[in-house]
């Protein structure tokens, strides 16, 4: 079989062919089209301008993922598309490429949950994932920090979720507060690597919600904190590259303690066999390494996955997977898929 899947979620316009041959998954072809140079004026995404794009992009990306898979469009059995949560008009862009061609071509549509896709991702180098169950899905995405009871796949259960900014507004804002640029999160990253250890400067930031006994997150309030140290310091201080690696470091920190703090919490507290990222967030390096750290010394012989960088962002590939895991819900009643900016997992 044979799925295409189709990411137009956000910014990134992404069309990726999977082959599954006795649940044996060969990626054929992952591309993606990124928009951060034309968003990154603005400080975040433009809806009406990323919709634009895509609109350009998606025919463009389709005929580059199908000649990477030496594919033909009547060599595809499926389409899969991601139709929530997200821009609506980027995910209407999405759905209505994914329906034109499987109209065209006579075969199923597959709608996908964005967010589910982000966790499935991780089956495509684990396939023997009937081990796993059940786990702790922690997805860490620009708009959306969740915690979810995975009892297999496609039955869910949300424990957690932000009350407010999700951890990937969080580095944004305060990216653009530190005149960082965009997307935030990789540039937070990338400053908090520089080491100063002598520095007789001092930044401290909470730690929202740590030792609350739920499993929600707010960083809304992580975010302020950083505003009123900013805003206390002399304006020759702010503009200085140590203060602003302080910063980074310290409130990329504060991030990382919380999500491993709920998310180890919550996988003791469920008794799980295994810990699930997934999201654009996972990408930073040290979250994924001080993942890996705690987990091991808190609960040795515990199984975490964590995608590759490049699965970790959106992408047509994570859709795809997703699309082979819900094909029970491919239809060819295709005014039955819609966009559901707020679709709930």
């Amino acid at each position: 079989m044979v799925f295409l899947g189709i990411e137009t979620t956000c910014d990134e316009t992404g069309v990726a062919v999977l082959d599954v041959k006795n649940s044996d998954f060969q990626v054929k072809s992952n591309i993606v089209a990124s928009q951060v140079k034309i968003h990154k004026k603005y400080g975040g995404v433009f809806p009406t301008l990323a919709k634009r794009e895509h609109r350009k992009n998606l025919p463009i990306v389709f005929k580059k993922a199908l000649k990477k898979a030496k594919i033909k469009e009547n060599g595809i059995d499926f389409v899969a598309v991601a139709v929530g949560p997200g821009l609506e008009p980027c995910l209407w862009e999405g759905v209505n490429f994914a329906k034109d061609l499987a109209k065209k071509l006579k075969i199923p549509l597959v709608p996908v949950n964005h967010l589910e896709a982000h966790i499935l991702v991780n089956f495509l180098y684990n396939q023997n994932f009937k081990f796993l169950f059940p786990a702790v899905c922690l997805v860490v995405a620009g708009g959306h920090t969740q915690l979810l009871l995975m009892e297999k796949i496609g039955k869910y259960r949300l424990i957690g979720e932000t009350r407010d900014d999700a951890a990937g507004e969080c580095f944004d804002k305060v990216a653009r507060l530190l005149g960082l640029g965009y997307p935030g999160g990789p540039a937070i990253e990338k400053l908090s690597k520089f080491q100063i250890p002598n520095s007789k400067l001092k930044v401290s930031l909470p730690r929202p919600m740590i030792k609350q006994k739920n499993y929600d997150f707010s960083f809304a309030g992580l975010k302020t904190a950083v505003l009123y140290d900013f805003l206390k310091r002399p304006e020759k201080i702010r503009r200085t590259k140590e203060y602003k690696i302080l910063v980074a470091t310290e409130v990329q920190q504060a991030v990382i303690d919380v999500l491993i703090e709920k998310t180890l919490r919550a996988a003791k507290e469920f008794g799980v066999k295994s810990i699930i990222l997934g999201g654009g967030v996972v990408a930073n390096e040290q979250l994924k390494r001080q993942f890996i750290e705690n987990s091991k010394r808190q609960i040795p012989n515990f199984k975490i996955l964590i995608p590759p960088k490049e699965l970790c962002t959106d992408n047509g590939l994570s859709i795809a997977i997703a699309g082979f895991f819900n094909k029970e819900k491919a239809t060819k009643n295709f005014d039955k898929i819609r966009a559901e900016a707020n679709l709930r997992i």
